[in-house]
């Protein structure tokens, strides 16, 4: 079987920092991703999504947290068509997802900043979250394609917001898409009483990695802001209920990363401390993550500024990416 890393969607999430979460003395940027790190092996950048991350912050990570611990960063906004502000966007370019130019330095600017990640073996995959309007069909297939391509040699895993991707009608064709690709299919959690709720299957298209992100089952999901949208508390029978999937996954794939992303206050790293208690994980977690986490903080490297963003960063409401 598999390994099972559980972990959270961010780790600087504001509501997350207040929450009494992280305990005295281990609030500022550097204390914060040491604390979790020895809570969890995995975590996902979202900051990356809302700008372009930087070789220094993925430097700084990399050496802040132990061996075996891995970090799923969100791909760029501009990389998956979705609207992007053009005050997060370098050297003055605009946010234009269609110009080859913008995109070929887009492209560059992103690689360049998870290459220390890569290169330390911390990158455990690249989500590319595609928007709700991204339909089956032969155009997006071509998006995909131009994606592995530009890809090549990353961990890359995807995951749909549109449910047609997943009906019973589509559902082995997309899986053979990704596989075709060395892509990972990326399975959720949410509410179902949405149209475009996506249903909660498993696929495996990688042999490599699957990936499950739980995003709560808030009914406010399809129009409320993003306090409303994310505000969910899994109960331990919600949890329960996905443990027979989760371990089917396992059982096919080398890993398998199970993160949770309702990140309002404490709620998403509780719902991962109860699923790694209930997959019996907690103790490998802690002791696996734990001695590198220990070992690495008798030699802390330079305190960096806390909560920054690079220049004209737009702030993310769940990850500050910070140092």
């Amino acid at each position: 079987m598999g390994e099972i890393l559980v972990g959270t969607c961010s780790w600087t999430d504001r509501a997350l920092v207040g929450s009494g979460w992280y305990p005295a003395g281990r609030k500022d940027a550097e204390g914060r991703l040491r604390h979790y790190a020895e809570r969890f092996p995995v975590v996902e950048v979202d900051s990356a999504y809302y700008a372009l991350p930087s070789a220094r912050n993925s430097l700084l990570w990399a050496e802040r947290t132990p061996d075996g611990f891995v970090f799923d960063v969100k791909a760029f906004s501009l990389l998956t068509g979705h609207p992007t502000r053009d005050s997060v966007m370098p050297d003055g370019l605009p946010a234009d997802h269609r110009d080859p130019k913008v995109l070929d330095q887009v492209w560059a600017r992103f690689t360049e900043g998870i290459e220390p990640l890569r290169a330390a073996g911390r990158l455990g995959s690249v989500l590319f979250q595609m928007p709700p309007w991204f339909r089956p069909g032969k155009r997006c297939g071509e998006f995909l394609r131009e994606c592995a391509e530009r890809t090549e040699g990353w961990p890359v895993s995807v995951e749909f917001r549109h449910p047609g991707w997943w009906r019973p009608e589509w559902a082995e064709a997309t899986r053979s898409l990704l596989t075709r690709y060395g892509m990972t299919a990326v399975a959720v959690d949410m509410t179902q009483s949405l149209p475009l709720s996506v249903p909660p299957v498993t696929p495996v298209a990688a042999p490599r990695l699957s990936v499950v992100r739980f995003h709560g089952r808030s009914p406010a999901w399809g129009s409320g802001s993003k306090e409303d949208r994310f505000r969910y508390d899994y109960g331990e029978d919600e949890l329960v209920e996905w443990l027979p999937r989760l371990r089917s996954l396992a059982g096919r794939t080398e890993q398998l990363h199970v993160l949770f992303n309702n990140c309002c206050g404490a709620a998403a790293v509780r719902a991962a401390e109860t699923m790694q208690e209930l997959l019996g994980g907690a103790k490998w977690a802690h002791a696996r993550v734990r001695d590198g986490a220990n070992a690495a903080t008798t030699a802390p490297t330079p305190a960096a500024p806390a909560d920054t963003h690079s220049a004209g960063a737009q702030p993310s409401m769940k990850d500050a990416g910070e140092p």
